[in-house]
Parts: structure tokens; C-alpha cells; sequence
């Protein structure tokens, strides 16, 4: 998998671009958990995300947001790096502009960034978030929700808990002509350790795969 370094809005991003050899295939950026608390893109659970979408035949980028590796800048409370996010996905739609579909991917702190790119490019056809940390960010900018997708987080989650995980997910139940999916894992934590990292993803994969075989939305 080449590793990248593409232009952000503070200097360079360092990034991990796995392409597919067939052309036209979706596109999917995949976005790490928070910069101050040890997140990078080699977090497992971004990883292993990483790896669903190309195996479901996505060309898949990730990266690390400004301030982590060799990615230039400083943190700046999730302000920057969604700039940084609307970077990398302009970097990754250059590289594959007949893609039909366009999905963004994101992991706590990566899944509130991954939210607020679904608001501002219409272009996105479908969302994963994964443990999407609702006690702790507002999340009221989605209204209405614009694209179809699924939230899928641990039953035994102390990060962010499941109960606000559910009203998010209850509020966006309330808008018209999008259906977000929720899917619980028993038993899993905040970072899906051990063999509920295999459950998460295969429920993954298996809503994505079968997203992708629907018209468009």
C-alpha cells in the first residue's frame, strides 16, 4: 500500500492510498480517532476498516490529521481537521473522477468529523460511524441527515455510552427520505477489542455490500 503525502490546509498530509485495479470503483476515505488521545491512522479499528472497504472493491484512503506523524499543523478542535478531512477527499475524487459512489468512514472523534463532511459534499453517498462519541460533541448540525448510513457501536461502550449513541440515532430516525441503520454489538467496548472486532467489521462489510448494490441515494 503506497504511503502519500498530499496538500492540506496547514502543509502536507500523510496518508495510506490503497487503489483497486478496476476503474470507476468507489471511493472511501476512512477517519481516525482523536488527535490528542494517541489516535492516528494505524488505530486498529481504522485499519481494519481500512481493509473492509477495499475488500468490498473501494480505491480507500486514510490519513493522519494535522499535527500527527508527518502530517503538518497543530490540533484545532475538530475545526481544522475537517478541513483537513475536505482535503483528503478532494485528493482521493482527483485520483478517481468517474467514481460512482463515495462513502466516508470514521471512528469516534473521526465519526463526529466524518458527519460534518456528510453535510458539506452532497457527493457522499453513504456513511459508516463507528462509536460515534455523542456524549461528548454535538451532533445538531445533522438536520436533515443527507445520505443514508449506519452507526454501529458496543453495548459495553464507557467511552460513549450506548444511551447517547441511541438518542442520536432516535433523532435522525426522525427525518424523511434517509434510513440509518444501528447495529449494537454485544458485549464490545469502545475500541471493539478482541473478537468483536471481527463482529463490527462483518456487519460493516456486509451493510456496505449490500448499499452498494441499490440505486444511488
Amino acid at each position: 500500500m503506497p504511503e502519500v503525502i498530499f496538500p492540506g490546509p496547514e502543509g502536507r498530509l500523510e496518508g495510506r492510498y490503497h487503489p483497486r485495479r478496476e476503474r470507476d470503483s468507489p471511493i472511501a476515505i476512512i477517519l481516525h480517532p482523536h488527535p490528542q488521545f494517541g489516535g492516528t491512522m494505524n488505530n486498529r479499528v481504522v485499519y481494519n476498516l481500512h481493509y473492509a472497504f477495499y475488500n468490498l472493491g473501494f480505491n480507500v484512503l486514510r490519513f493522519n490529521f494535522r499535527g500527527v506523524g508527518r502530517s503538518q499543523g497543530e490540533y484545532d478542535q475538530g475545526v481544522g481537521e475537517l478541513a483537513d478531512a475536505t482535503s483528503a477527499l478532494d485528493y482521493l475524487q482527483s485520483m478517481n473522477q468517474n467514481a460512482k459512489h463515495c462513502w466516508v468512514a470514521g471512528f469516534s472523534f473521526g465519526a463526529w468529523i466524518g458527519m460534518q463532511l456528510l453535510m458539506r459534499r452532497p457527493e457522499i453517498s453513504g456513511f459508516v460511524s463507528v462509536s460515534p462519541p455523542a456524549n461528548m460533541y454535538d451532533f445538531s448540525f445533522l438536520a436533515p441527515c443527507p445520505s443514508s448510513g449506519l452507526v454501529i457501536n458496543g453495548a459495553a461502550d464507557r467511552v460513549a455510552p450506548p444511551a447517547d449513541t441511541t438518542a442520536l440515532v432516535s433523532k435522525l430516525h426522525e427525518q424523511k427520505g434517509i434510513t440509518v441503520t444501528h447495529e449494537v454489538v454485544p458485549g464490545a467496548g469502545h475500541f471493539f477489542e478482541d473478537a468483536h472486532m471481527d463482529t463490527m467489521i462483518e456487519t460493516i462489510s456486509d451493510y456496505v455490500s449490500h448499499r452498494l448494490t441499490e440505486p444511488t441515494r
